[in-house]
């Protein structure tokens, strides 16, 4: 719990635009220049949360307690992504626009999240028919 308070902490103070005076964590704990952070764009940030993702689901892949169906909809979302991102780029090359603004385009890159939410809806639902189906019956 003290990590992910420390890691909330230091997203609000590193990576907003807040001054060394307001930030609640001694600059000695994070020495890096403010002004370095705060140039991170929204870019960069999505790519380097790729790595927080994958750690996730070797872990949900080595536990073996996540039900099949479900995992396939983790990986399906690393699907939407590469997909999103070469779509967005067309969007942009082709229209000069970026994605959002590109209907056709945005829905059926969508489609791929909105699949693997499906898939993880599905895979939850039957670990829990499963669980139901195995506990004994109260009276």
């Amino acid at each position: 719990m003290t990590v992910v308070i420390g890691y909330l902490l230091f997203v609000i103070c590193y990576l907003l635009p807040i001054s060394n005076a307001q930030c609640p964590i001694p600059y000695s704990l994070f020495p890096i220049p403010h002004s370095r952070l705060k140039m991170l764009s929204k870019e960069t940030l999505f790519a380097l949360s790729l790595f927080p993702y994958l750690g996730f689901l070797w872990f949900l892949t080595k536990s073996g307690k996540t039900p099949r169906l479900a995992l396939m909809g983790f990986y399906g979302t690393l699907v939407f992504v590469a997909v999103t991102i070469p779509a967005g780029i067309y969007a942009k090359v082709a229209y000069n626009e970026s994605l959002a603004n590109i209907d056709w385009l945005h829905g059926a890159a969508e489609s791929f999240l909105t699949f693997s939410n499906i898939l993880l809806v599905l895979g939850f639902r039957e670990a829990v028919i499963k669980a139901k189906e195995s506990s004994p019956e109260e009276s």
